[in-house]
């Protein structure tokens, strides 16, 4: 199964966070295909610009040491995101929906915003 990881799951893998359950760590650890979306680079770098985030050296470097693939935003997945019929109006969440659309993704996420989509597969990790 490929997966997606969210922004907070991909922060609890990368600091080791015990928010994030063991077993569910090391399906992450384990799984060949797992990705993170260069929006959730974008969501990091905004929230360390506004003081809310601190977090040493790059995202995109850390994912890569530890066998994540960067996954690119493409021209279908920004008018997927756009044409969500979705309450949720945050640009984060809603690309990383399109891009699990798109490709088949399953999204890891503790976001109760995402539990409940029907129209994708969703691993809960909160």
């Amino acid at each position: 199964m490929s997966l997606l990881l969210d922004t907070q799951v991909f922060l609890w893998f990368e600091t080791n966070s015990p928010k994030l359950d063991d077993l569910l760590r090391r399906t992450i650890g384990r799984e060949q295909d797992v990705y993170v979306s260069a929006a959730s680079f974008l969501e990091i770098a905004v929230k360390q610009r506004a003081g809310k985030l601190e977090l040493e050296g790059s995202p995109r470097a850390a994912a890569r040491a530890s066998g994540l693939s960067e996954l690119a935003i493409g021209g279908a997945d920004a008018e997927t995101a756009s044409a969500l019929d979705w309450d949720n109006d945050d640009p984060f969440d809603r690309m990383l929906v399109a891009h699990c659309l798109n490709r088949d993704l399953a999204l890891v996420t503790a976001d109760p915003r995402m539990r409940n989509r029907n129209d994708i597969a969703v691993i809960w990790a909160g």
